[in-house]
């Protein structure tokens, strides 16, 4: 199995690039825009589904902790799906960690997306 070519993150679909500036930034209430109604986040093995259990988690998760992120890399594995990576630094046990964000989109919203250490 071949892995997909690498893109430069500026080629991640307009709703993904709006979901992580907003997700670095902490704005729940402008991540939340790029999901559909229905949509399923996973993230440490918790499943969050539908825009109010999403929006729960996007206000809540890491909030505990002080952190830096950076986009590392991305790529387009077909239509539907797409990863960014994103290195974290702070005060989080471990303190280091790259995680894949792997995202399904329905149409130009966001369908799925599950967070897993890279």
């Amino acid at each position: 199995m071949t892995t997909p070519p690498t893109i430069q993150p500026s080629q991640l679909p307009t709703r993904v690039r709006g979901f992580l500036a907003a997700h670095t930034a902490r704005d729940a209430d402008a991540a939340i825009g790029a999901f559909t109604t229905d949509a399923v986040v996973t993230d440490e093995g918790r499943s969050f589904r539908g825009t109010e259990e999403i929006l729960g988690f996007l206000r809540h998760s890491g909030s505990e902790f002080t952190y830096t992120s950076e986009l590392t890399g991305a790529r387009r594995v077909d239509d539907e799906h797409w990863v960014a990576v994103n290195h974290l630094e702070g005060d989080f046990p471990g303190g280091v960690v790259d995680l894949a964000y792997r995202f399904t989109m329905d149409g130009d919203l966001i369908a799925e997306l599950v967070i897993a250490p890279r």
